[in-house]
């Protein structure tokens, strides 16, 4: 595996070590560096070129202010406000539900929080809401009026934004969990109400040291997923 905290020289190298970074270091990110991921991954491509997306880039000061304000409120709510979209289907079937489950374990057990231990899950569940300590947050929403081409569009940008981020040595931590906050976040970011929030992500430094960030979920191989025709 190549260094999966160093900075990628390849397309290859870049999907090898991008990970969901579960623990960042308090580093700060200089706006150059953002405002040159996303204008470098505005090239992405979507049907019709629409380009469906909206982006707020969040740090410093107004970040603290809106986490503290997450916190007071997940006190009182830990459920959120509910969400404007389903993140999964309502009855999952195999083998997708055991890969969400396989998934959740294996970051439980990276960090040795055993399946009894309630109050650690939860707190691990709620360092979500602190964006996992990044230094700066992006915000995604899309026209309501967009259909599911235009989400796949979205998606093919967040992930051009994620695989440009390893150019800088960068780690991001995408998070549709913040949909269930969409009501507090649209007032936060003055989203406007023709917008529905998709997800947040934290971007920053990943802690090498953090036990979380040693955890690689699997995949399924080629020949499980694929058909070849014709070769």
């Amino acid at each position: 595996m190549n260094n999966i905290f160093g900075k990628s020289k390849s397309v290859s190298e870049a999907l090898d070590t991008r990970l969901t970074c579960r623990d960042f270091l308090d580093k700060e990110i200089n706006k150059d560096i953002i405002f040159n991921i996303l204008d470098k991954a505005r090239r992405a491509p979507s049907g019709g070129n629409l380009q469906p997306w909206r982006v707020w880039a969040v740090s410093g000061e107004p970040l603290k202010e809106f986490k503290q304000d997450i916190k007071k409120k997940a006190i009182e709510n830990p459920r959120g406000e509910g969400t404007e979209y389903k993140i999964y289907p309502p009855d999952l079937k195999n083998p997708y539900e055991q890969r969400r489950r396989a998934v959740g374990e294996g970051m439980y057990n990276a960090l040795n929080i055993t399946r009894e231990d309630k109050s650690g899950r939860i707190q691990q569940f709620m360092r979500n809401f602190e964006f996992f300590g990044a230094p700066s947050a992006l915000f995604f929403a899309i026209d309501r009026n967009m259909q599911e081409g235009q989400w796949s569009d979205l998606g093919m940008f967040i992930q051009s934004i994620m695989l440009l981020a390893r150019e800088d040595g960068l780690h991001t931590a995408p998070q549709e969990a913040w949909a269930i906050w969409h009501k507090t976040i649209g007032n936060f970011l003055e989203i406007p109400n023709d917008l529905m929030l998709f997800c947040g992500m934290g971007i920053g430094y990943a802690d090498p040291e953090s036990p979380i960030n040693s955890f690689r979920s699997e995949r399924e191989e080629v020949e499980g997923f694929t058909k070849f025709i014709g070769f």
